[in-house]
């Protein structure tokens, strides 16, 4: 058996922040574990807008589907994550979201102590290379943003028409102008900060894994299957894991990390005898832990498109008249990293009340230059028409849903029911989306583009059949979160150090540990926690180093910034 200082399980967007920073002392010892393969070999990764055709790749992507949806007229609905090195960083639209500032303040609320939006915002700077912020000096962005982190950030490299009309549309239509969604105020229209540099993604594997490749203390091993953690009494002590059909063992003598996201990891937890008694039992598998909120609290954004059949020319389509277009803007990527394949799509949008009423921002928007095609599922929209799509999501939903196990066998999909639709109020608020999208679309500034309304469609208008298609069409945003929530009622499954309750030796460090979903894309929230998690972690062996002198201690400090060390 192998052993390491720390084995971390998943190399996604919260997993590549932990291996570069534990590494960086150079006194720990570091195993990555990853699911999938390595990212490096697909120029698909690369190119923005390949997330068309990754989304639903078998190679890169765990092809995920729900339960069948009872609310949702009893549909099985597509649940993608990314299976590759950057995890979901590596196939998503690449939007920079933080959420709104009171979903923090509400964490710390709910008793998650050092948590709040004051406390979390270092480590959103930390992690940033703001590219506004390097290209001059602006006391006003340097509030909210960072100049020196691994992640460069920056405006998309190309804007399509409809995008920037969308923008001026919502301004029309009495919104602000936003600049910057992750600053003051996330209130208004704008275009969309992304994961962008020279016209290439800058994924969570390409900003924090690819510098460090070379440590020596670092060992990165790929397509591996993870089956359980191992215990001594209530202790983590290792990883199992399958490679190549052989299986291995790792040993960690200091920690655990389950980074292996919010369907993964409670999977993994309950393979290991770590969850709900009456689930394990089920499955007849040995109760290690008894811990009841392994697997519930799912929480995700539910979506629906307004589609609009738009000017001949403008978005995207691949209509055989237009293959001429396609073929330039392919040569004009590959050889200058311009134009329409530089771009994530979802270059604009917004953040609106649905009522006045609502306390902060309810509804996000993104415009997207072509018709909308259930997560590239289905193509013959973009063959029969040009088109423009505007998706809408319900930023804090109420209904709640698990995930469970399907079988014993560590290499069966975990069971996903996200109880979509459960809430009559998240079915309320998208049909006021729709109706504040019909009235963004009607404006001078998109009137020029559109020409007539496809999705829902001129034939569906009253709030009763709003709400049929809402439930017939509704899909997943992409970002579950909460399956292993940071707490402390007795649903709790990590404390605010996030530290599993009642064990030693085990941490979880990924979106599974939101207690509430944040309002906005998940990969900023993914990577703050890492970086945070990583300083807590550092924090705690320092003072255990002490124990082997000043100058060891010294070295474990040295990788943490002044603000975590409170210096």
């Amino acid at each position: 058996m192998d052993e390491f200082d720390f084995v971390i399980v998943g190399a996604g967007s919260s997993g590549c922040v932990m291996a570069n920073r534990l590494t960086a002392c150079g006194r720990f010892k570091v195993l990555l574990l990853e699911a999938g393969p390595t990212d490096q070999k697909n120029p698909l990764i690369k190119m923005p807008a390949g997330i068309a055709a990754l989304v639903y790749s078998q190679k890169y992507t765990w092809r995920y589907w729900s339960t069948p949806q009872a609310h949702l007229g009893n549909r099985e609905m597509f649940q993608p994550r990314g299976k590759t090195l950057g995890g979901s960083s590596s196939i998503n639209a690449c939007v920079n979201i933080r959420g709104n500032a009171a979903d923090f303040n509400l964490w710390a609320d709910l008793g998650c102590d050092g948590w709040s939006y004051d406390d979390v915002l270092p480590y959103f700077k930390k992690s940033e290379s703001y590219a506004p912020l390097q290209q001059g000096h602006n006391s006003e962005l340097s509030k909210f943003h960072g100049a020196n982190g691994p992640l460069h950030i920056s405006s998309s490299a190309h804007l399509n028409p409809v995008s920037a009309a969308f923008v001026q549309a919502g301004i029309q239509a009495g919104w602000p102008e936003n600049n910057d969604f992750n600053g003051a105020s996330q209130t208004g229209f704008g275009i969309y900060k992304s994961y962008h540099k020279d016209g290439q993604r800058f994924s969570n594997a390409r900003a924090y894994l690819w510098p460090v490749m070379d440590r020596p203390n670092l060992t990165v091993i790929t397509d591996i299957r993870v089956s359980r953690v191992v215990f001594e009494g209530k202790r983590a002590v290792g990883v199992e894991y399958f490679s190549q059909g052989l299986r291995k063992v790792a040993g960690a003598k200091r920690e655990v990390v389950l980074s292996a996201g919010t369907f993964n990891t409670p999977q993994i937890l309950m393979l290991s005898g770590v969850g709900p008694k009456a689930e394990l039992d089920r499955h007849n598998i040995e109760v290690q832990h008894n811990l009841p909120g392994v697997g519930k609290n799912l929480q995700d954004h539910l979506d629906v498109f307004l589609v609009m059949k738009s000017k001949p020319g403008v978005t995207i389509s691949l209509n055989p008249l237009a293959l001429g277009r396609r073929f330039l803007e392919l040569f004009k990527y590959l050889f200058f990293k311009k134009g329409e394949f530089s771009s994530h799509l979802a270059e604009a949008g917004g953040f609106v009340k649905s009522a006045e009423s609502e306390p902060i921002e309810d509804l996000q928007f993104h415009v997207v230059p072509l018709p909308a095609t259930r997560h590239g599922l289905n193509l013959w929209p973009m063959f029969g028409h040009y088109a423009y799509s505007v998706m809408a999501y319900d930023l804090h939903p109420l209904s709640r849903g698990e995930v469970r196990l399907k079988s014993a066998d560590p290499m069966q999909d975990p069971e996903i029911d996200p109880n979509y639709g459960a809430h009559q109020r998240d079915i309320d608020r998208l049909v006021k989306a729709i109706k504040i999208l019909r009235n963004v679309v009607k404006q001078p500034a998109l009137k020029a583009y559109s020409r007539s309304e496809i999705a829902p469609g001129e034939g569906v208008q009253t709030d009763s059949e709003l709400e049929r298609w809402v439930r017939q069409t509704a899909e997943t945003a992409y970002h579950p979160v909460g399956t292993c929530k940071m707490g402390v009622d007795d649903m709790a499954v990590v404390d605010s150090r996030l530290r599993v309750r009642g064990l030693t030796g085990l941490r979880i460090v990924d979106c599974s540990i939101m207690p509430t979903l944040v309002g906005g894309n998940t990969n900023a929230a993914a990577t703050m926690i890492a970086e945070k998690a990583a300083d807590m972690v550092l924090q705690e062996f320092a003072r255990q180093a002490l124990g082997e002198g000043v100058e060891a201690a010294q070295q474990v400090l040295g990788a943490i910034p002044a603000m975590a060390r409170g210096d």
